[in-house]
């Protein structure tokens, strides 16, 4: 712990790039796109303090809470002033709907897997089922589960 205060007070931007550089792995291993703002959030306040406009650890916090609910809520109002009929960018299943699959679990009884945008899916499928391998189309999304057609 006092090799951590010992790299705070010599060069205080390290932490918060370090926590940006954090914050944007586990976005990246998430996918969630909720965490990309905080991380932005974490490198300014890192330039900031970097320029000497922080020095206070208290501070720093409040002005990264800050910067990352307004980097947030001003994203999310651009988004829908550029594209206002898109999903929210952040409901993944909404973006399924019209995508190409691919079985990866032949279906049975109207219920197998398809692989879509990344990731395996449970799906459901009414009519002819495609084999293993063959292409259906993402029709809703209803909780986690996926409802097909083929394609």
């Amino acid at each position: 712990m006092d090799a951590i205060v010992a790299i705070y007070q010599s060069q205080p931007f390290w932490i918060w790039l370090a926590i940006g550089a954090l914050i944007l792995a586990v976005e990246a291993a998430a996918g969630t796109e909720w965490l990309l703002w905080p991380a932005v959030a974490a490198v300014v306040v890192a330039g900031l303090t970097a320029m000497g406009l922080g020095g206070n650890p208290l501070i720093e916090i409040v002005i990264f809470a800050v910067l990352t609910l307004a980097f947030t809520f001003v994203s999310r109002k651009l988004v829908k002033q550029v594209n206002p009929e898109a999903a929210d960018i952040n409901d993944r299943g909404v973006r399924l709907i019209g995508q190409r699959a691919q079985v990866v679990e032949p279906f049975v009884g109207g219920r197998g897997r398809v692989f879509v945008s990344g990731s395996e899916w449970p799906a459901d499928l009414e009519g002819e089922a495609p084999g293993e391998g063959q292409a259906v189309v993402v029709e809703a999304v209803a909780g986690p589960r996926l409802k097909v057609r083929a394609a």
